[in-house]
């Protein structure tokens, strides 16, 4: 009697599992047969995320993707709205110039086929000079310094130039990957580099194996002006980031979240938001920024829709989204 119950259930439990792959497989019959998520150029932490990020959607959940070099949050919003890549990672800032029909990429049009995924990390404001330069402070690059922005239109290149210019600084501007001027800083070519990337900052760990850097904070007087000025919170670079920090650095940030097309498959973007949320540990071993890419912080989006598929698990997981941010 107990041999024909353990035949009777394994043949239930094989019944139960054969049900259940093809109710999986029915549910993936509007997935994508392959995915790209835009990044943005090398030696930043989007590209180093955003790239991981792909890598583990592509092995748990058995799609071909991955990372792809792009511009930044601003040419990522852009790419997503067209439909050329399904997933991509942004700043708040350029993702609510978008929404208004402000992109400098594509003025006059809403960019409304942009969801929000999930929060990713904030991206702090930073600047990084040699030690041999001197400079120590804003107030001490001196008029007219080289200064490296990033990407044409990354988050950096449309603020930091800005901010600069609020404080007084009068520079040349260079635009270029984050990789690229580190390297250009190390030779001398450059004498300043604004960051606005997720910490650390790949560009900036290896610029500090290789040479005596400079990591400078804002004053309490600077700070105060970008936060009346910018959309941006006050932030502090914690000393253990670098090697070079010996105290935390007082800077700005901005808000980074993950996106998609609105019209990409709902049931796809549920698994990929649930993945996300439910394995930080796995995350972090992606980018350590990872830490806050936790649904708690949801509440940091108040410009972009909230995917469907995304909001499916965050409500069947107790998270509220409000009405307005919903489709």
């Amino acid at each position: 009697m107990r041999y024909l119950s353990t035949k009777l259930l394994a043949g239930t439990v094989a019944g139960s599992l054969l049900v259940a792959a093809a109710a999986a497989q029915a549910d993936r019959s509007d997935w994508p047969d392959n995915f790209t998520v835009g990044t943005a150029s090398q030696g930043g932490t989007y590209f180093v995320y955003g790239s991981g990020w792909a890598n583990l959607i592509s092995d748990e959940l058995d799609v071909s993707g991955g990372g792809e070099v792009t511009g930044g949050p601003t040419q990522n919003l852009a790419l997503v709205h067209t439909g050329d890549i399904a997933l991509g990672l942004t700043t708040m800032g350029p993702a609510a110039e978008a929404a208004a029909g402000q992109s400098p990429l594509a003025p006059g049009i809403a960019m409304d086929n942009v969801c929000a995924l999930f929060p990713m990390y904030e991206t702090p404001f930073s600047i990084t000079a040699l030690s041999s330069s001197g400079i120590t402070s804003i107030s001490e690059i001196p008029d007219g310094a080289r200064i490296g922005f990033g990407p044409s239109a990354s988050t950096s290149d449309t603020y930091f130039p800005a901010i600069l210019e609020a404080l007084g600084v009068d520079f040349e501007r260079r635009n270029g990957g984050w990789t690229d001027l580190g390297g250009q800083l190390q030779d001398g070519l450059l004498d300043v580099v604004a960051f606005a990337a997720g910490i650390p900052i790949p560009a900036v760990s290896q610029l500090e194996v290789q040479t005596d850097v400079n990591i400078i904070e804002f004053t309490e007087e600077e700070q105060a002006q970008v936060l009346e000025t910018f959309p941006v919170a006050a932030f502090q670079i914690p000393a253990s980031t670098y090697n070079t920090l010996e105290e935390d650095a007082r800077a700005v940030s901005m808000w980074n979240f993950a996106i998609a097309g609105c019209d990409v498959s709902e049931s796809f973007v549920y698994e990929v938001t649930k993945l996300t949320m439910e394995n930080n540990d796995k995350m972090r071993n992606v980018h350590r920024s990872a830490e806050t890419s936790i649904p708690e912080n949801i509440v940091h989006n108040r410009v972009l829709p909230f995917h469907p598929g995304a909001v499916r698990w965050y409500e069947e997981n107790g998270y509220e989204i409000a009405d307005d941010l919903k489709l």
